[in-house]
């Protein structure tokens, strides 16, 4: 076992947070999300990995109600997600959601940007909302960026701004898909130091990556998925040494080898 491994048994961590279950979900003709059964327990970081087009970004999508569902149910802290609305608003305030690209407001500055959601959605005072986005932009490395416009950044700089303003919501569960696919090869271990800091803050995490790195550190359990099913689950450790499965070991295969 190498030092990237985390030990075999790690335990499920608390009570379930988010439930999918039977979830279907198509795009026209096409099946993206099959029979989808997962549980994320409190505190777990969850690594969902496979290849292009296998539903995984629909799948964490589908968490914070950016797709709907065609069948199943996905609940929260024992809710069902919300249709619309308010109930839709607050029920995305427990759920952060960092994207590919950082989806940063333009033409407000980072401080401002961290703070939006707290004063508008949380009705925090603004000098407490400042207060804790100040502290979430110096925990991730840009406090000295905060009266700056987004474009002044690097992406990197706007990834870590990115995860600061979801955490600003105070989320139960923080959703990543594909945080660093859009950032140059240097930038990513930034970010990614940023995600394992949180992962052992105790943060339950569901993370949509390519960074195997990443998920052989981070992970309590590594979710294979391959058109549209979940195919495997395992330890990382397990995962990476002893796929179970053909789709597993054939698509292992082709991304350790380089």
């Amino acid at each position: 076992m190498t030092m990237l491994d985390k030990e075999p048994s790690t335990p499920a961590q608390g009570e379930p947070l988010v439930v999918l279950s039977g979830v279907q979900k198509w795009f026209g003709e096409l099946h993206v999300l099959r029979d989808i059964d997962l549980t994320v327990h409190r505190g777990e970081v969850v690594v969902v990995i496979g290849p292009s087009g296998s539903g995984k970004s629909t799948l964490c999508r589908a968490i914070n109600r950016l797709e709907t569902i065609g069948e199943g149910s996905i609940t929260l802290d024992g809710q069902p997600l919300p249709e619309e609305g308010r109930a839709l608003a607050e029920l995305r305030a427990e759920v952060g959601m960092v994207f590919q690209s950082f989806n940063l407001f333009a033409h407000k500055t980072i401080l401002e940007n961290v703070t939006l959601g707290p004063i508008k959605v949380r009705g925090q005072k603004r000098e407490d909302a400042e207060k804790r986005a100040r502290e979430l932009l110096d925990r991730v490395g840009v406090g000295h960026q905060a009266d700056k416009y987004p474009a002044q950044l690097s992406g990197g700089q706007q990834q870590r701004v990115a995860i600061a303003r979801a955490l600003a919501m105070e989320p139960k569960v923080m959703l990543f898909d594909e945080p660093t696919s859009a950032l140059d090869p240097e930038m990513i271990k930034e970010v990614l130091d940023v995600m394992v800091e949180l992962a052992e803050g105790g943060m339950t995490m569901i993370v949509v990556t390519h960074e195997m790195g990443f998920a052989r550190t981070a992970a309590n359990r590594v979710v294979f998925m391959a058109d549209g099913q979940i195919v495997e689950e395992n330890t990382p450790h397990e995962f990476f040494t002893d796929p179970q499965t053909d789709r597993a070991k054939d698509f292992l295969g082709k991304i350790l080898k380089h």
